[in-house]
């Protein structure tokens, strides 16, 4: 499993629009071979936390290349983020729990 951690800041003034490509966006990458999933979180000071995951690199990669992708990044840098930093990487230990009967 691939892991990509996207942490940003949006400019307030853009939201809305920004929504709009981030769900064309998020279709695509769930039809894309591979993917595994995909949560975003807000903090209370507005800094947001997207976590993306695919079986392997190579198919995160063939996420990443995809055409309207690397489209809607350009329009990102443009017009929606403040800042952004990306981290990507390969689980070392996974360990889970679930309770019984839930």
């Amino acid at each position: 499993m691939v892991i990509t951690v996207f942490r940003s800041r949006l400019l307030p003034e853009n939201e809305a629009d920004f929504q709009a490509l981030a769900d064309e966006m998020m279709a695509i990458a769930q039809a894309m071979p591979g993917f595994l999933s995909y949560k975003v979180y807000v903090a209370a000071d507005g800094e947001r936390a997207s976590i993306v995951e695919f079986e392997t690199a190579a198919q995160l990669e063939a996420w990443r290349d995809h055409p309207q992708h690397i489209e809607a990044q350009r329009i990102g840098r443009e017009r929606f983020y403040s800042e952004y930093k990306l981290h990507v990487c390969e689980p070392a230990r996974e360990s889970l729990f679930e309770r019984p009967g839930r």
